[in-house]
């Protein structure tokens, strides 16, 4: 490697102090001098030059090297405001030459180095330290009030509060923590899996869809973010009416309703989304204060819980059933008294659960977090933790101080030890005996949804809690449902939802989206009944944490490289559980709504399928399809082949595909879903410019493929000569025993006008085919199968020679083509229409198996016909025999057909083949080698041997000769052809082979001119390897 010219930059004293990247690696005068061929040429100079105002100094670690040490800039995809994308220099600069290209070589920029040596992504992260933020810069949250405070208000909810206590009395206290550490258990997982795919790569906005979408593809995260923001809209609903429901009970206790209680809830619930509406709107700051503000109020509600728990019970309270803590309590309500309907383990389960959910609130916001790497996993596991908790504490507690029936009647105390009396509350001196017994009790844990107000110091506080406890969940879920829908409204996987990913202002706000939940909240707000809607919500929520679940494991199992998450604590197998068991509890809640839901997803999933949307994410689904194309593919070498199992395996020599579609159409109709295609294109030329060339244009033609909807692969190879190409092609094309076993060409239009060195080469071609054992099909139409002519791209030389006569030179010298490269241009060209895309009707396939080459003549034809728009084409076989056999010939090839279960019933004998064809067109067969005849005869035998080794493609007269019934059999084929298969849509033959050193090129080809001309339908010219394709034995 070159010594680099060094620029002497003068700095003052106040900037040489510090340490100093620079953004390039020659300054712009530099560019001018020359950087190799330098008599003293090497890695690094004297260190007498070192200086720090050396820009590659800086770049490096003392050295002055066209290599730069690591940092940040080189793998980031974006750069900040006003700052210089940094590259690192191509493998060309450090091996071959150094491009001074002026879209990379600029003057240097110096910035100040970080002595904690962080990188650029903290500080932007941190917003700098010590100083007011700048201007214009978006609100960012750390981990407890982004994330664990934001997921303990969605997780506290109205359960909290009015259901825990009855569960509590219905399971017991032991079960009830079992039911908490079950539903705990599926959130601690999926806890657990969230931390490990957030920490694995930079997570963006857009949340639960961001991470599912990443990390299995859009199919899936798709359909999952779609439902889960939509669930997020009508849980807004859910926890505003919850809020509603309790302010309506308020006013119908003091005697004051608005109008009736169904429209009460419908006018409070409007009114109370509209200012949640306006809170999210004015920014993530005042919604995060307003979060802030309702913890506050949630933990003084909890406070005066527990004070309340401690303090002396007053006989009122007494009289319903609290007794302050006493072990006899607990251990009568330690064990399950199951009553009612709803009185079973999985019933309290389906009813308990959907409390345990809301963990998914802070990653929601995955947009809006300082380090989303950090807050997720800490955020959420500690809101999980503290939760699991307070169920716990507050089960025990309650279950501690209040018995199961009371009748809030202070005229039922008694003495302590009165007869009659039956129940833990005698020994307290109270009698609840006969309304336990008639189960009319009005109080006590079973019968008081109330009881946590009952036992707290102060009962308004406990309502303040449920109101915090409602809202924080309305407003969480109204926060993210526009940033979720948002990120997925971006990714345009969907039609007609991109209007709604516009953001505003510095934090990108969703405001059309917010506007779009406010009115799917408002609309079943309206409903002002939503115990249909609830278990539905619950079953999207599960399907997300299935999915997440489902991720983690799917992206462990897959072994890709790229899964590195920084978080260490979870398990694969943790995760599929995890997964497995929300589809259960899904069907455990509600089945319907489970079958609703899964068949939603499957719905959007099948969309996206359809539409396949040109996205590339490195998710796991494209690590396991590589593992098990990896595995298959190395089960298949210790599978021996079958003929049974034989798939035509085609290398198709197309050049660039879209200039031969016909060709690659007819491969592709016949192997589609079948066998393996691979395009095949020999670069003939130097490596340097011809290695370029090929990374260029390999994804633009393989996107030409896709469009054309032809399931195949494409590879180039470069080479001195086509032959040569060909020959690695054969050979190194194809994995394992997925490898090509047919060649497939396009017939050499031109070769009369051609140079006999390619017409040479082409035949040799054949003969390698032969040599490698492949089978060659030969493809002919009338009108030519190379329309390079008709498009502006590169030609390939040689290869992809003109096929019309006229524009080639006199010599056969190659044309220069110019045009474009361009992968885009490639994809976006019109697509050329062949007859292989059209409807053939009721026309015939014609095959003439003259000659058996082990069946492949009769096994393409009939892979074609099985396709819908060969289909309804009648299949003939044509073989030839003598006349004085025919009806038996017949009857023995029609059996053998019948054998192969080909469907092929209409069968010909030819007696005529060895007929002797018209003069007229032995004549034209004549002239057509006339001009390539040594017309040896009379020569002398040492310049006809000269003759012979510098022109290897003439064609003696002894040749000619031994070779004469051959040749007159390709002239009467050709007048049989033109009889029988004028008007059919495909004909078949079976190729003529030409014995390698005996049978000069030109011969060779003039056979295959003769045998193919003047025939409208297209020709296929088949010739296997003679080793067995087709069958009749079962094993």
């Amino acid at each position: 490697m070159a010594e680099l010219p060094v620029t002497e930059l003068t700095l003052d004293s106040a900037h040489s102090s510090g340490r100093f990247t620079i953004s390039t690696l020659i300054s712009t005068e530099d560019s001018s001098k020359p950087h190799y061929g330098q008599p003293d040429a090497g890695d690094t100079v004297h260190p007498s030059h070192l200086t720090h105002s050396s820009t590659l100094y800086l770049r490096t670690f003392g050295y002055n090297t066209v290599d730069v040490v690591p940092t940040y800039e080189h793998y980031a995809n974006t750069k900040g405001a006003g700052e210089t994308h940094k590259v690192r220099p191509t493998l060309a600069d450090l091996h071959s030459f150094l491009k001074l290209d002026s879209g990379r070589l600029h003057d240097p920029v110096y910035e100040p180095q970080r002595s904690s040596g962080l990188s650029d992504e903290a500080t932007e992260e941190d917003g700098g330290e010590g100083g007011a933020k700048p201007p214009g810069e978006p609100v960012r949250f750390g981990w407890v009030k982004g994330v664990m405070i934001r997921c303990m208000l969605n997780i506290w909810g109205v359960i909290l509060y009015l259901r825990l206590p009855w569960i509590t009395a219905q399971a017991g206290i032991a079960l009830t923590w079992l039911i908490i550490f079950m539903s705990v258990t599926v959130t601690s997982i999926t806890g657990l899996s969230i931390s490990a795919i957030s920490t694995n790569g930079k997570v963006k906005s857009g949340g639960t869809y961001f991470l599912i979408s990443r990390s299995l593809g859009p199919e899936l995260g798709g359909s999952i973010g779609l439902i889960f923001a939509f669930a997020n809209a009508v849980a807004v609903a859910m926890h505003t009416v919850g809020f509603a429901e309790t302010v309506r009970d308020l006013l119908q206790e003091s005697n004051s309703p608005i109008v009736d209680p169904t429209n009460d809830i419908r006018i409070i619930g409007v009114i109370t989304v509209t200012v949640l509406l306006g809170i999210s709107l004015a920014g993530m700051e005042w919604e995060a204060k307003a979060q802030v503000l309702f913890f506050i109020v949630i933990m003084i509600s909890f406070i005066n819980y527990v004070v309340g728990t401690v303090m002396p019970a007053s006989e009122e309270k007494q009289a319903k059933g609290f007794f302050s803590y006493r072990a006899d309590i607990f251990a009568q309500n330690f064990v399950p008294n199951w009553r009612g309907p709803d009185g079973t383990f999985f019933g309290l389960f389906s009813i308990f659960f959907p409390s345990a959910t809301g963990i998914l609130a802070g990653a929601n916001i995955s947009g809006d977090l300082k380090d989303p790497a950090v807050a997720i996993p800490k955020g959420t596991l500690m809101a999980i933790f503290w939760t699991t908790v307070s169920y716990l504490a507050i089960s025990a507690t309650i279950g501690a101080c209040v018995v199961r029936d009371a009748s809030g009647n202070l005229n039922d105390s008694i003495p302590i030890g009165s007869l009659g009396c039956e129940g833990l509350a005698c020994s307290y001196g109270w009698n609840f005996t006969e309304c336990a017994q008639k189960q009319s009790c009005h109080y006590g844990l079973s019968n008081y949804y109330q009881s946590m107000s009952l036992v707290s110091g102060f009962a308004p506080l406990i309502t303040a809690g449920i109101f915090g406890a409602t809202l924080s969940s309305a407003l969480a879920c109204l926060v993210s449902a526009p940033k979720v829908f948002q990120c997925l409204c971006k990714d345009q996987l969907y039609p007609l939802i991109g209007f709604f990913g516009k953001g505003y202002g510095k934090n990108d706000e969703p405001i059309r989206g917010y506007m779009l939940t406010y009115v799917i909240a408002v609309g079943f707000i309206l409903i002002a009944e939503l115990n249909t809607i609830a278990p539905i919500i619950s079953n999207f929520f599960l399907c997300s944490y299935a999915l997440i679940n489902f991720s983690c494991f799917h992206a462990s199992i897959t072994n890709s490289p790229g899964w590195r998450p920084s978080f260490r604590y979870y398990s694969k197998w943790a995760a599929l559980f995890g997964a497995v068991v929300s589809v259960v509890i899904m069907f455990l809640l509600t089945w319907w709504a489970a079958l609703i839901a899964i068949s939603i997803v499957v719905f959007l999933l099948g969309y996206v399928l359809y539409k396949k949307p040109e996205v590339n994410w490195g998710s796991s689904v494209q690590a396991g399809s590589y593992n098990l194309a990896l595995n298959y593919s190395v089960g298949l070498n210790e599978v021996n082949e079958h003929i049974k199992n034989y798939r035509p395996q085609c290398l198709v020599l197309t050049g660039p595909p879209n200039f031969r579609p016909a060709l690659v159409d007819f491969v592709g109709t016949f192997t589609k879903n079948l066998s393996l295609m691979i395009c095949g294109n020999v670069l003939i030329g130097p490596c340097k410019q011809k290695m370029s060339e090929s990374r260029l244009t390999s994804n633009g033609h393989m996107k030409w493929l896709t469009k054309r909807k032809i399931k195949a692969f494409y590879t180039d190879v470069v080479a001195d000569d086509l032959r040569s190409g060909v020959q690695m092609l054969m050979q190194a094309s194809g994995l394992g025993k997925m490898k090509p076993n047919i060649l497939v060409m396009g017939y050499k239009k031109n070769w009369q006008r051609a140079h006999p060195r390619t017409v040479e080469e082409y035949t040799g071609i054949l003969h390698d085919a032969f040599d490698f054992k492949y089978g060659v099909c030969l493809m002919r139409t009338k009108e030519g199968l190379n329309v390079s002519r008709m498009m502006q791209a590169h030609i390939n030389p040689v290869f992809d020679l003109s096929e019309d006569p006229k524009e080639n030179g006199a010599n056969g010298v190659v044309p220069t083509v110019t045009g474009t490269l361009d992968p885009d241009a490639l994809r976006a060209e019109q697509q050329a229409s062949t007859i292989f895309q059209t409807e053939q009707g009721k026309k015939t396939i014609d095959i003439y198996w003259l000659f058996d080459d082990g069946g492949l003549t009769l096994l393409i034809p009939y892979l074609l016909s099985r396709k819908k728009r060969w289909g309804k084409c009648k299949t003939r076989v044509f073989v030839g025999g003598q006349i004085q056999r025919m009806d038996e010939e017949r009857k023995a090839i029609v059996s053998l057909l019948n054998k192969f279960r080909l469907g092929f019933h209409e069968v010909h004998v030819l007696p005529d083949i060895n007929q002797q064809p018209r003069p007229e067109h032995i004549k034209r067969f004549d002239e057509l080698i006339a001009p390539f005849r040594l017309n040896d005869g009379l020569k002398d035998e040492a310049v006809v041997n000269e003759m012979r080794r510098d022109c290897p493609w003439k064609i003696s007269d002894e040749e000619v000769n031994k070779n004469k019934a051959k040749s007159l059999r390709q002239v009467r084929l050709n007048e049989i052809l033109l009889d029988y298969s004028r008007d059919a849509a495909l004909i078949a033959i079976t190729l003529p082979i030409g014995r390698k050193g005996r049978c000069p090129s030109s011969l060779y080809m003039a056979w295959l001119e003769t045998l193919s001309q003047d025939l409208r339908p297209p020709v296929i010219l088949t010739r296997g390897n003679q080793e067995n394709v087709l069958t009749f034995y079962c094993q």
